[in-house]
């Protein structure tokens, strides 16, 4: 089937959905910050209950972790996902989120060749180039200062 340019323009046209950028921006931002809003809220808690403020905010990073994982877990991230967007790659419920998804989708295929495999997929790139950045930059930091 060979199409003219202005054939496929218009098939492509005809088959994608419009873009709501406007209404898409206002729901990861609003998503995003009540996730945010429950990461202070968990942070607030643990300092109410008498925690150092590191002590506190490594509780908090292993919550949000943990509610991310189970939200996964539970098929309801991805539903929020679908109305936020990029407001659920909110750094840590989005890394836990990262983590899991492959987890589940292949661990019919085993332990070891199915999760123990893809458990990394996604965020085995982001954490290789996160470290190596950070450890490209703290060489340039130690030997320029």
């Amino acid at each position: 089937m060979k199409l003219s340019k202005s054939e496929y323009a218009k098939m492509l046209e005809q088959e994608s959905p419009p873009s709501h950028l406007i209404r898409d921006m206002v729901w990861a931002f609003v998503i995003g910050g009540l996730i945010c809003t429950i990461g202070q809220v968990v942070s607030n808690f643990f300092s109410a209950q008498g925690l150092e403020q590191k002590d506190a905010s490594a509780a908090t990073a292993i919550t949000m972790v943990f509610l991310g994982a189970l939200l996964t877990g539970l098929k309801l991230y991805d539903k929020i996902a679908k109305h936020a967007g990029a407001g659920t790659l909110v750094p840590i419920t989005g890394f836990a989120n990262a983590i899991v998804s492959p987890a589940m989708e292949f661990k019919s295929e085993g332990y070891i060749m199915g999760l123990g495999t893809k458990l990394f997929a996604i965020a085995g790139p982001v954490l290789v180039y996160g470290i190596s950045a950070s450890v490209i930059y703290g060489m340039i930091l130690f030997f320029f200062q």
